[in-house]
């Protein structure tokens, strides 16, 4: 077929193609980076959450953020689609496990908040990102660029340094990072969506969930129904839970890894912003030489990502 002939795009189509395409990035950048701000915010929400013990606020995430799920899954009718991800063999036993690892990043991030310890936790998720490139590694056999192995052992060696000038594990920021790798490393043998998989998790936490908030309820223990803002707060947890998720996926499907990658630093900033400026928590030298490490390990890490994406 000659250029020109009924085989060559046409100019018109092609920049409706370009504008579409243009279009579905920005939207991408929007979803994600909407997600990202809004979980760089949860400091704040779970500061405010003070004085609830870190299990009975996770207990109504999970309780809250099921209710809110069926809602949602019952308004788009995706019931039949769920249903038929969910009930291929092994899935659920996946889930399962999932479950437990996205609880107890969960639980020890609510407790962080309330413990004063948000800039370890920032740094738990600065460093997820090259912790889910090692467990790449070791379990699907993933190889590394030289770039990215010296990204990573510049991480490394700021999480060294901290716990040498400290003389204490930053435990706090190393279970995140893990418990969140891990999480992520179950989902990627599971086909399902990200509205199916958060609903089957929580779905099979909420029994355990419930009974805790019924003998809370009944011991006089549980804070719910104590304060109305409080109250309200419990309540919203199953939306802060579930939408920034759904937004990041919807961004996910828009963008290249590597925008991702470059946008998943929002969080981390923003809690590190807050732990600092608002909650006043101290930022030492050994704090500064470690985070600027991880930072360095960060930068040489995205850019590798832009310099695979641009080859691909």
């Amino acid at each position: 077929m000659t250029p020109g002939g009924e085989g060559a795009p046409k100019k018109g189509d092609v920049k409706r193609d370009d504008l579409r395409s243009s279009r579905e990035a920005t939207s991408g950048v929007a979803y994600a980076a909407g997600a990202y701000l809004i979980w760089g915010f949860f400091p704040v929400y779970f500061h405010a959450l003070g004085g609830v013990p870190a299990l009975e606020v996770l207990s109504h995430r999970i309780v809250w953020s099921c209710a809110f799920l069926l809602l949602v899954i019952t308004a788009l009718r995706r019931w039949v689609g769920v249903y038929e991800r969910l009930s291929k063999p092994g899935t659920i036993a996946w889930l399962a496990l999932s479950a437990i690892a996205i609880s107890s990043n969960w639980l020890i991030y609510i407790w962080a908040v309330n413990a004063g310890r948000v800039l370890e936790a920032s740094l738990g998720y600065f460093v997820n990102p090259l912790v889910t490139v090692l467990l790449g590694v070791v379990f699907l056999r993933e190889s590394l660029t030289r770039r990215q192995w010296l990204a990573v052992g510049l991480a490394g060696v700021g999480v060294l340094f901290l716990v040498l000038r400290s003389d204490e594990v930053p435990w706090v920021a190393l279970a995140l990072a893990f418990t969140f790798g891990l999480y992520g490393l179950i989902r990627k043998r599971v086909v399902v969506d990200a509205l199916g998989g958060l609903f089957a998790e929580v779905g099979l936490l909420f029994p355990l969930a419930i009974l805790y908030l019924g003998f809370l309820a009944a011991t006089g223990r549980g804070h719910f129904g104590e304060a109305t803002p409080r109250t309200l707060l419990l309540s919203a947890s199953g939306v802060i839970t579930a939408v920034p998720l759904l937004m990041f996926a919807k961004g996910v499907e828009r963008l290249a890894l590597s925008t991702v990658g470059l946008l998943q630093y929002i969080n981390p900033t923003e809690q590190f912003a807050i732990a600092v400026l608002a909650f006043k928590e101290p930022f030492t030298a050994s704090h500064a030489v470690a985070f600027a490490l991880i930072w360095a390990s960060l930068l040489l890490y995205s850019l590798e990502l832009v310099r695979i994406g641009r080859e691909r």
